[in-house]
């Protein structure tokens, strides 16, 4: 069975070569490819020098890395994570084991809580964000952040990857939830960044992007529930607007509030057509759906 690892990179002079190496370790016979990311310092030549396959994308972006990556390598199990040397290397026969002898398309690789090897605003995040995408999908994922994954070649191969940043990590998990794909959660060791090395996510200029993406997933692949309760919250807007008008009207048979009046009317259009919009957009989006199964089931295991 081949196995590929794959490492998307930017500026990670100090942490790359490690980070091969110790994969390296463990599958002395496959592939080690890092896909380079415009970085401006060693990362290229520690790459190199480590054994590695180096590839470049020029389009900045992990999602844009990712997306490169899943169209041009081919294997039959695909290990990816982060080239900083946070992720445990020694864990991935373990998580390797797990997709195979339990025929799953993708095991994440939950990190460990030891909180100081995490920002404080990285961690709050990461349980808020897990929190909504459990509610919105039925889940119980704990990581859902988590850079350590290891896929199958049916899973890599059938996923649009649409995201071009940070946002990765959450289209691979949501795509899995949606699609009613087998996956699971293995704890792994989670380290501390080297020393003299940086994180390149911005807690919340990216937090604000990742929950921007998690409401278009949801819009995306649940339109009626999220047109729905959009609906529900103008026909109720348009009633509390419209209520006083309404009694005024009654009172006196005039209409007093004209400018209240045309605002709690519009809102109520717009609430029916919110409505009715979720309606027809839920079926396109369950035809979709069926279509990507279809593909998915056709595609060789």
């Amino acid at each position: 069975m081949k196995i590929a690892i794959l490492l998307p990179c930017y500026d990670e002079e100090g942490a790359i070569a490690e980070t091969v190496l110790g994969f390296k370790n463990q599958f002395p016979n496959s592939d080690i490819y890092v896909y380079d990311n415009n970085s401006t310092d060693n990362t290229v030549k520690e790459a190199i020098d480590s054994g590695a396959i180096v590839r470049h994308e020029s389009r900045q972006g992990k999602g844009e890395v990712v997306r490169t990556m899943f169209n041009d390598v081919e294997a039959d199990v695909y290990i990816m994570a982060d080239g900083d040397n946070t992720y445990d290397a020694t864990a991935a026969p373990i998580l390797v084991d797990e997709l195979i002898k339990n025929n799953l398309d993708m095991v994440i690789g939950r990190r460990s809580k030891d909180k100081s090897a995490y920002p404080a605003g990285h961690v709050l995040g990461n349980k808020g964000f897990s929190l909504l995408i459990n509610y919105f999908f039925k889940s119980g994922l704990k990581d859902v952040f988590s850079g350590y994954r290891v896929m199958s070649r049916r899973f890599v191969k059938t996923i649009p990857v649409l995201s071009d940043g940070f946002q990765i990590e959450t289209e691979l998990t949501v795509h899995a939830l949606h699609h009613k794909l087998p996956i699971k959660e293995i704890d792994t060791d989670y380290r501390e960044r080297p020393e003299g090395t940086t994180s390149k996510l911005r807690t919340f200029k990216d937090g604000f992007k990742i929950l921007s993406f998690i409401l278009f997933l949801i819009r995306d692949v649940r339109p009626l529930f999220f047109f729905g309760w959009l609906s529900f919250i103008l026909a109720n807007s348009s009633l509390l607007l419209g209520l006083p008008v309404i009694a005024d009207f009654i009172d006196t048979g005039l209409v007093e509030r004209f400018p209240t009046a045309i605002l709690s009317s519009s809102l109520g259009v717009i609430s029916i057509l919110s409505l009715f919009s979720g309606l027809i957009l839920d079926n396109v989006s369950r035809g979709r759906l069926e279509n990507n199964i279809i593909l998915y089931k056709a595609f060789p295991k």
